[in-house]
């Protein structure tokens, strides 16, 4: 078996710690002092994702660390009267951009575990 289902679980959880975030985001539009966070979808491609696999001597060797999943960043946009950085359309923008990911991902995951039962029967 190859390590796609193992990408795809990852990727899963992924939004789904990203979607906790937006959503406090969102809780906190009114609080002062709140600073926006983000986890960034570009993180887990070069660190989990895209990290090479070195089969031969003379693949190049990934340097990159693993995707930590507590690891949030904050967001350095515009800062309003009360000193929050939270807005609202971006964050359902953000949420929406999520959402789809986790679909996607998830449809993925569930036709790859179709295409193992299929080949599976067949045997």
């Amino acid at each position: 078996m190859d390590n796609s289902f193992y990408l795809l679980e990852n990727l899963i959880h992924f939004t789904n710690k990203r979607h906790k975030v937006i959503a406090s985001n969102i809780a906190n539009i009114d609080t002062p002092d709140f600073r926006a966070k983000d986890l960034r979808f570009s993180k887990v491609l070069d660190k989990e994702l895209l990290a090479l696999t070195d089969t031969h001597d003379r693949h190049i060797r990934s340097e990159s660390e693993k995707f930590n999943k507590n690891t949030t960043t904050l967001e350095s946009n515009l800062i309003w009267a009360d000193r929050n950085n939270v807005e609202l359309d971006i964050e359902i923008a953000k949420m929406t951009e999520n959402a789809l990911l986790g679909e996607a991902s998830i449809k993925l995951l569930s036709t790859r575990m179709r295409m193992f039962k299929d080949a599976v029967r067949r045997r």
